[in-house]
Parts: C-alpha cells; sequence; structure tokens
C-alpha cells in the first residue's frame, strides 16, 4: 500500500511479432523478417534466433543474420512480418558458434574519480572494499561484473560509465569509470560505450 512510481515505458513490445520469435528460438528455427535498420532502411532477411536480450530501454534478439553473415541483435518492434521457414541451420548460425556471447567480460566498475565524494557511488553501488575491512571509502572501493561480450556495451550506456582510459568524460551522469577499460579489446559494438576509443 506503498506509493511507488515508475518512468513510463516509451516502447511497448509488439507481442504478436515477440510470439513468432520466441517459439523460433525456443523451436531452433530459422525466421524470414522485414527489419527497419538505422543504417539501411528496411529489407528483407533470414536470421537464425537464439536469445532475446533486454538492454534496459528496448527487446532485441539475438541472431545469425544470413544477408550479412554474422551474429548481431535485432531490435524487437523495428521486425515486421516475421514468419518461421522450413530451413536447415549451419553449425556457423548457432549460438556455440558466436564468439561475442559466448565471451564473459569481467569489468572492474569503481566510483568515478572526478567524484567530490566517492563514497556516496559505493555506498550506492554495494561496492566491495579491496584489503579493508573498513566501513570508509578506500581507493580500492570495486564493483566486479561478468557481462557477455556481446551485450556489454549496453551495460556501460545504460549506467554512463566513463570508459575512456584517463576518465576524462565530465559531467554530472558520470558516477562511474570502467578501471580496467583493457578488458573491452575484441568486443564488437563499442560504438555506444561513452569514451571508449579504440587502443
Amino acid at each position: 500500500m506503498i506509493s511507488c512510481e515508475t518512468p513510463a515505458q516509451l516502447n511497448i513490445t509488439q507481442l504478436d511479432t515477440l510470439s513468432v520469435l520466441t517459439r523460433a528460438i525456443h523451436q531452433h528455427q530459422i525466421v524470414k523478417i522485414n527489419y527497419f535498420s538505422l543504417s539501411s532502411g528496411v529489407s528483407s532477411r533470414e536470421v537464425v534466433p537464439f536469445a532475446l536480450v533486454n538492454n534496459g530501454l528496448r527487446w532485441h534478439i539475438r541472431a545469425y543474420d544470413r544477408k550479412r553473415e554474422r551474429f548481431t541483435d535485432f531490435v524487437i518492434n523495428r521486425i515486421e512480418a516475421p514468419k518461421i521457414i522450413d530451413s536447415v541451420i549451419k553449425e556457423h548460425e548457432t549460438k556455440e558458434a558466436d564468439n561475442q556471447w559466448n565471451r564473459i567480460v569481467e569489468l572492474e566498475i569503481v566510483p568515478h574519480p572526478a567524484l567530490k565524494h566517492p563514497e556516496s557511488i559505493s555506498m550506492d553501488y554495494g561496492m566491495k572494499k579491496r584489503g579493508m575491512k573498513s566501513n570508509s571509502y578506500t581507493q580500492g572501493d570495486v564493483l566486479n561484473v561478468d557481462v557477455r561480450a556481446a551485450v556489454a556495451s549496453y551495460l556501460l550506456r545504460r549506467w554512463n560509465i566513463d570508459c575512456s582510459e584517463q576518465h576524462s568524460l565530465k559531467g554530472d551522469e558520470y558516477h562511474l569509470w570502467l578501471k580496467n577499460y583493457q578488458t573491452l579489446y575484441g568486443v564488437d559494438n563499442l560504438v555506444i560505450a561513452p569514451g571508449y576509443q579504440k587502443p
């Protein structure tokens, strides 16, 4: 009986589309779709979906894209007219062949060094002390997160984690810094990771 407010969801997943996609995932089947891409507009594709991914803002499917011959994510609300087709899934199209999906990236997230009171963020995220039993903030406070390489950029963007080498992003939205930014080497789709630059 306590009031609780949640920000409005701006997009609602189309259940008729979701039902076809989840059935294809469950039954290991291929789906023909029309996909509305930001870079290339609408096109017809055959995809081999194997997982649902929620990035905090929208739902995706993780799938092998036969048109581009690679694994990628498709926003569910940009999929139109999905239809399960009779076709054989090849070994290189399976989840086991998706290196980004199967690779686990270990992130060491710490309070952003530019913060005046980093202990507040340490408390906020329940960061563990390294080598200290004190309740006071230390430079060793860290939040260790293991995440699939395929979805690491979503996590980094959602939580505004500064991924620059020298924690150089400015702004009140940057409470966190990725201390071991080198761990992102070889991770795809880092264009949305705040401040990340290829070495």
